[in-house]
């Protein structure tokens, strides 16, 4: 059995709050914005910049009419799955079963580029084969979500909108008590490419 940590980085959504803003041509996981780190990059590469460092193996899901957001991820080192669908229980499916064979997978989403490195450090840390990790801040659950070897099967059987919440239902969850606003901050608009907020 793998020891290893596979991150999956959703980038298949649609992104229609920020496109109504922006302009539709416009798509939120390559607009440019500051990292953490005071690094400027787009908003995807920020986040694949937080997440490789802290996992073996990177899988980004997305769609064949982002080419740009493709290519990004092959020039990150990324494994890269494609899959014609915004639900996000359909792309956990497609990217973990592209990728079964891991002690846990790090679920992160691609328009959230604020996450400090030590949550995800101590996300990573807490994985366990029959438990869910997830980072909590001011009461309220946050990403990246890391699932153990045992969730392996129900996550390449998720359908649909929804996401992998319904597997928190009966399960052992470790929650990671953190001072991280980024684990709540996604870009759903423009004006939150600017962190933390003027």
């Amino acid at each position: 059995m793998s020891e290893t940590l596979c991150a999956v980085v959703l980038a298949a959504g649609l992104g229609s709050r920020y496109r109504a803003v922006a302009g539709q041509h416009r798509n939120k996981l390559l607009a440019q914005c500051l990292g953490r780190d005071g690094t400027e990059r787009s908003v995807l590469e920020q986040v694949l910049a937080n997440v490789s460092p802290v996992v073996d193996k990177t899988v980004l899901l997305t769609r064949s009419d982002y080419c740009s957001v493709a290519e990004l991820g092959l020039r990150q080192g990324c494994e890269v799955v494609v899959l014609d669908s915004p639900g996000m229980g359909d792309s956990i499916a497609a990217a973990v079963s592209a990728e079964p064979d891991h002690r846990g997978w790090l679920i992160a989403l691609g328009d959230m580029p604020f996450i400090d490195a030590n949550t995800l450090q101590r996300v990573v840390r807490s994985v366990e084969d029959d438990a869910i990790s997830v980072p909590v801040h001011c009461g309220r659950y946050g990403h990246p979500v890391a699932f153990g070897r045992a969730f392996g099967p129900a996550l390449m059987a998720l359908v649909g909108e929804k996401g992998a919440k319904r597997l928190f239902h009966g399960a052992r969850i470790n929650e990671i008590e953190v001072d991280d606003p980024g684990v709540l901050w996604d870009v759903d608009v423009p004006a939150a490419l600017v962190y933390p907020p003027r």
